[in-house]
């Protein structure tokens, strides 16, 4: 571990958050002689204290051991880029629009990636007052459903959750030519163009 850079960035993100060192001391029932030295990279914090710290200054742990906050690269506006995460856990269903790391349940969480192949369901669309109105060739058991069915035009995201027993349709506003991706929670995540009606 370089002290000095952690002590750098631990200073860095105190002052981002408006903090001073007896503050983040007493969040950790330590001197705030202690932080000071952290800060001149003279030490580095105990192993038990970096959760606490982590969570104080809101930053990745890993990356505050590092010594440095890896940024990520504006998204410039293509939502197009859309990334979908699901925590193995709890089944949480995330998103962004540009590179991240997502942590749900104590762990990284991993992008979807595209999985058309022949499991992938079948879908019809019908026009409902102003709706799409979708339905999805798909069981809907405990062990076999869709989890998620997302609608992507422009600069819009429609997520809709669905659980299993329940009906696998979605209504979504009609907005012609977007994207709708469904997640199956044994099969990975699939896409379909929602073409100009």
């Amino acid at each position: 571990m370089d002290c000095a850079k952690i002590g750098r960035l631990i200073a860095e993100l105190r002052k981002e958050k408006g903090l001073t060192q007896q503050n983040i001391a007493h969040a950790l029932n330590i001197s705030n002689k202690t932080i000071s030295k952290w800060e001149c990279g003279l030490g580095c914090p105990d192993v038990s204290l970096w959760a606490d710290l982590s969570a104080i200054l809101g930053a990745d742990m890993a990356q505050m051991m590092e010594g440095e906050i890896t940024l990520n690269r504006p998204d410039g506006g293509n939502i197009n880029k859309i990334r979908f995460y699901v925590c193995p856990s709890c089944k949480n269903v995330l998103v962004s629009t540009g590179s991240s790391s997502i942590f749900c349940c104590g762990r990284k969480v991993d992008q979807l990636t595209l999985q058309q192949n022949e499991n992938t369901p079948c879908i019809t669309i019908e026009m409902i007052d102003i709706d799409y109105f979708i339905t999805i060739d798909h069981e809907m058991t405990r062990e076999h459903y869709i989890l998620f069915a997302a609608y992507v035009k422009s600069d819009k995201v429609f997520l809709t959750r669905l659980y299993p027993e329940q009906s696998a349709t979605v209504r979504i506003p009609h907005m012609p030519d977007g994207k709708l991706y469904l997640y199956c929670v044994k099969h990975g995540l699939a896409v379909y163009s929602i073409p100009t009606k």
